[in-house]
C-alpha cells in the first residue's frame, strides 16, 4: 500500500500551511537543446528535451545546506547587520578540493532570524560579500522543519530510535512533513534563481533536504546533481517504518550522485532501494551504481576529513600554549583519558562514565594515576531525552568522584560549558588515550582532531619543551557504531553497551607499550593527513562531473506528480510514439500487422488478476474484425492460460510461450516451432527446482510445455537473489549435456530449448 502524499506539491506552498511567494528570477533563460519550450511557470514540468537554462558563464559549484557557513550579529548601536565567515564550517573549507578558478556560491538559513523588512537588504549583502544566497523560512515552518520533521522525525530513526511509545520519540505527524517539504521547496526556489544549467555543479548536503532534488529534477531535466548524508543511514527494518519511505528514497534518486561515509550506510540504502523500489544494482568498474528507470544513479563512499591547516594554526596559537602549560601542571602524573561529545542520548555518555568506572573496580593501581576529562558540548536539540542523559550523567558523575575521588583527585572531570577551539586542541594535545562511546553516530571527526593534535607543531613541541624529533604517540577507544572508525583500523573498537569490553579496551589503552602507541599513531595520522577535507571535496567533485557526463547522451521524459517525480531516459534513437501519426498511417494502409505484449501492456503486470478487462477484450474485438489486421498476442505465457483468457477473440493471433505455440486465430490448429521434442530434461530440473521453491518462501515454478520457470518475485530479495544464483549454478552443471540454455532473468530462471540453427524464428 502506497503511503500518502501529496499529490501535486505545487499546491502544498500554497495550501493552509503556508503562504509562500516565488522567488523572481535574477537571470535570462535561453534554451541550447532541441525542443520547444511548454508553457510552464516557473514551477511547471519543463519537456524532457527542451531545459530552460540560463547563459553559460565559468565552471560554479552551488553548495546548499540546511545553514550557511556564516556568523551574523545584530549591532545593537546602529542597528545593522554584521555578518562574517565561520571559519570552522567544513563546508567552507571545501574549496580547498576545487580548483581556485572555480566559483563556488552557497545557498542555506541563517543561524539568526532576520526581520522581513530587512530580508532584501541583507539577502544583496550576503551574496556581493560572501558568494551567499540566503534562505529565509517564515518562523513557523522553520520551527516545524527543523526542529519538528528534522530532529523530532528523521534524526531518531535515522540513528535506530523508533517511536515505540508516546514518551520515547514523537509519532509521525504530516503536518510536519509538509513543513518540511515546503522548505525544501523554498531551497529549491533560491537554486533555481542563480543556477546556470549548463555549467553548474550542485551538491546538496544532509537529511535537512533530501526531497530538494526532486524539486530540481523536476524543474531542470537534466541538472548536474550530487547529495553527500552526513548521518547513519539505517536498516531497511527501521527505515521502512517511515510513512514517506518512497518519497525520500526517490528525491535521493533523482540526483547522480549519492554520498555515504560507510559502506554500511550505502549497504542499507541500497537494501532499501531493493526492497521498496525494486531497483537492483551493481559495481561498474569499481564504482557502485543503480539503474534507476534508465538513468545510471551512483554511489560514493568516502568519510569526511578534517582540515589541517586549521587545525594547525590552533596549535600555534599563544593561547594554546599557554593551555597547555596550565593543564601539563594540573594533571601532572596523571594520565588522561578524554572524551568530547554532544549531549544527546546516542553519544553513550553514561556508558562510558559506568567504563571507567568498572575500570577503577577491575584496576585499584589506576587510582590516582588516570583521570577522565569529558568535555560536553551544547545540545543541538532539546526536549525530555537531553535532560534525561544529562541528569544521568552527572549523577553517574557524582557517584565514582565520591567513592573513588579525594581532596587531590578528582577521577571524572566534567566539562559542561562552551569549551574554545584552543582549550579543546590543547586537552587533545596532552590526552594519553582519547575515546568516542557512541551508540550510534554519522561520522565524529574527533579522533582525527585528536590524532592530528598528537602529532603536533614545532611551536607546540616548544612550548611543551619537548624535541620536534620525538616520536609521536596516541591510543583511540572506538564505538563500532561510528562512522569514522572503519577508516581508523589501529584505534581499539568496542562494543559500548559491553562496559566491561570497553573497561578491559581503556586499560589496554592506557598501558600499551610506546612503540605500539607509535605504530597505531602514525599508521592514523598517515590517513588523516592524506584524506583531508579537500580531498574529500575534490574525489566528489570528480565522482559528480563522472556521473553527470551522459546528461546529453540520452533522451528524458518527466513522469509522476509531486514528490513521485522521476525521470526515464531512453536511448537518443528513442521517440515517442504520437497517437496522431499512428491513428493518420493506420488509416491511409491497406494491409495491417499488430503485434501486443500481454504482461505489462494488457494487463498490469502488479495485478494479481491476469484476465484482460472487458474495455481491453472490447478494443481487441473491433481490430480483430477489419479483414485488412492482422492482430498478435506474442507473450511467455503458455497457450491454455492465454486460449482462456482471450477466448472471446475469435480472429486473435497468439504466439504462446515466446512462439514455441503460435495460432493464428480460435479456429485453426496450434503449430509448434521446429525446435527439439525431446523433453526428457524436464524430469531433472523439475525436482531441482521444486528443492528450491521448498527452501524458498514465496518462489514458485511455472511449468510451461516448452519450459519450466523458477520465479522469486514475491520472495525476500537478498535470499530471493542469492538462491536464483545457486539455482542457476546447480542447473548450468547438471544439464551441461543436455541440449537446453538456462537463463536468469528479472527474478527468474528459465530452462527452454536450445534454439537448433535449422529452425525457424521464434517470438523473443
Amino acid at each position: 500500500m502506497g503511503s500518502k502524499s501529496f499529490g501535486n506539491l505545487l499546491d502544498l506552498a500554497s495550501g493552509d500551511l503556508l503562504d509562500i511567494p516565488q522567488t523572481p528570477r535574477y537571470l535570462p533563460r535561453v534554451m541550447t537543446v532541441p525542443g520547444i519550450i511548454s508553457d510552464v511557470d516557473g514551477y511547471g514540468i519543463s519537456d524532457g528535451d527542451s531545459d530552460v537554462i540560463s547563459l553559460p558563464c565559468r565552471e560554479r559549484k552551488i553548495i546548499v545546506a540546511n545553514f550557511l557557513p556564516l556568523n551574523g550579529k545584530k549591532d545593537s548601536e546602529t542597528g545593522k547587520w554584521k555578518f562574517s565567515l565561520d571559519n570552522d564550517s567544513p563546508l567552507l573549507h571545501l574549496k580547498d578540493g576545487f580548483s581556485p578558478e572555480t566559483e563556488v556560491i552557497y545557498v542555506g538559513s541563517l543561524k539568526t532570524h532576520v526581520d522581513v523588512s530587512e530580508q532584501d537588504e541583507v539577502s544583496h549583502n550576503l551574496f556581493e560579500e560572501f558568494n551567499c544566497v540566503a534562505t529565509f523560512l517564515p518562523q513557523d515552518v522553520h520551527k516545524k522543519f527543523y526542529l519538528g520533521f528534522c530532529k523530532q522525525q528523521l534524526w531518531p530513526l535515522f540513528h535506530y530510535m523508533l517511536p515505540m511509545c508516546p514518551d520515547h520519540g514523537e509519532r509521525f505527524d504530516r503536518g510536519l512533513w509538509q513543513a518540511y517539504v515546503s522548505a525544501n521547496k523554498i531551497f529549491a526556489d533560491k537554486v533555481m534563481g542563480v543556477i546556470n544549467l549548463e555549467e553548474d555543479y550542485i551538491w546538496i548536503h544532509d537529511y535537512h533536504l533530501m526531497v530538494l532534488p526532486t524539486f530540481l529534477r523536476r524543474r531542470f531535466h537534466r541538472v548536474k546533481l550530487g547529495f553527500f548524508l552526513h548521518s547513519p543511514f539505517p536498516s531497511s527494518e527501521i527505515y521502512r517504518t517511515l510513512p514517506v519511505r518512497e518519497e525520500l528514497l526517490r528525491g535521493l534518486l533523482n540526483c547522480d550522485l549519492i554520498g555515504f561515509h560507510t559502506f554500511d550506510y550505502a549497504r542499507h540504502f541500497l537494501s532499501c532501494c531493493c526492497r521498496m523500489l525494486g531497483l537492483e544494482y551493481e559495481s561498474k568498474r569499481g564504482h557502485i551504481a543503480l539503474d534507476y528507470l534508465g538513468r545510471t544513479v551512483f554511489l560514493k563512499i568516502l568519510p569526511i576529513g578534517i582540515h589541517m591547516g586549521r587545525l594547525e594554526s590552533v596549535l600555534n596559537l599563544p593561547a594554546t600554549a599557554e593551555k597547555l602549560k596550565e593543564i601539563q601542571e594540573k594533571y601532572r602524573g596523571k594520565k588522561i583519558i578524554l572524551g568530547v561529545d554532544d549531549m544527546d542520548i546516542f553519544k553513550g555518555l553514561s556508558l562510558k562514565i559506568l567504563a571507567f568506572e568498572h575500570l577503577l573496580q577491575q584496576y585499584p593501581s589506576m587510582l590516582g594515576k588516570i583521570v577522565l576529562i569529558q568535555i560536553v558540548n551544547p545540545a543541538r536539540g532539546s526536549g525530555k531525552d537531553v535532560q534525561e542523559a544529562r541528569k544521568e550523567t552527572y549523577d553517574t558523575v557524582k557517584r565514582i568522584n565520591e567513592r573513588y575521588g579525594s581532596h587531590d583527585y578528582e577521577p571524572v572531570v566534567l566539562i559542561d560549558r562552551p569549551v574554545p577551539r584552543f582549550e579543546k586542541s590543547a586537552y587533545y594535545a596532552l590526552a594519553e588515550c582519547c575515546i568516542v562511546n557512541a551508540v550510534r553516530d554519522g561520522m565524529n571527526l574527533v579522533p582525527y582532531k585528536y590524532t592530528v593534535c598528537r602529532q603536533g607543531t614545532p611551536s607546540m613541541n616548544k612550548s611543551l619543551g619537548v624535541s620536534d624529533d620525538l616520536p609521536r604517540t596516541s591510543t583511540l577507544v572506538l564505538s563500532e557504531f561510528i562512522g569514522c572508525s572503519p577508516s581508523l583500523s589501529g584505534a581499539i573498537r568496542v562494543n559500548p553497551w559491553d562496559v566491561d569490553a570497553v573497561a578491559d579496551s581503556l586499560y589496554s589503552a592506557i598501558t600499551m607499550s610506546d612503540f605500539e602507541k607509535q605504530l597505531r599513531h602514525k599508521k592514523h595520522f598517515h590517513y588523516i593527513s592524506t584524506h583531508d577535507v579537500g580531498y574529500w571535496a575534490r574525489s566528489f567533485s570528480q565522482d559528480l562531473e563522472r556521473a553527470s557526463r551522459d546528461h546529453y547522451s540520452k533522451r528524458c521524459w518527466g513522469v509522476g506528480w509531486g514528490l513521485g517525480f522521476r525521470l526515464v531516459a531512453l536511448s537518443p534513437n528513442f521517440r515517442r510514439l504520437s497517437i496522431e501519426q499512428t491513428v493518420s498511417a493506420y488509416r491511409r494502409s491497406s494491409k495491417r500487422a499488430i503485434f501486443l505484449d500481454y504482461d505489462g501492456t494488457l494487463v498490469p503486470e502488479t495485478s494479481i488478476v491476469k484476465d484482460p478487462s472487458a474495455e481491453v477484450i472490447s478494443a481487441l474485438k473491433a481490430l480483430c474484425s477489419d479483414p485488412n489486421n492482422t492482430i498478435f498476442i506474442v507473450s511467455g505465457r503458455g497457450k491454455v492460460s492465454l486460449s482462456e483468457w482471450l477466448a472471446p477473440c475469435e480472429n486473435l493471433g497468439i504466439a504462446a510461450e515466446h512462439g514455441y505455440f503460435t495460432r493464428w486465430n480460435k479456429s485453426s490448429d496450434w503449430e509448434t516451432s521446429g525446435l527439439s521434442d525431446d523433453l526428457e530434461w524436464k524430469k531433472v530440473v523439475e525436482p531441482i527446482m521444486r528443492l528450491y521453491t521448498e527452501t524458498t518462501d514465496g518462489s514458485n515454478i511455472e511449468a510451461k510445455e516448452s519450459a519450466l520457470v523458477w520465479h522469486h518475485q514475491d520472495a525476500d530479495p537478498d535470499f530471493g537473489s542469492c538462491q536464483a544464483k545457486e539455482l542457476l549454478d546447480h542447473l548450468e552443471t547438471v544439464l551441461v549435456n543436455e541440449p537446453v540454455i538456462v537463463n536468469r532473468g528479472h527474478q527468474i530462471v528459465e530452462v527452454k530449448p536450445q534454439v537448433s540453427t535449422h529452425s525457424p524464428p521464434i517470438f523473443c
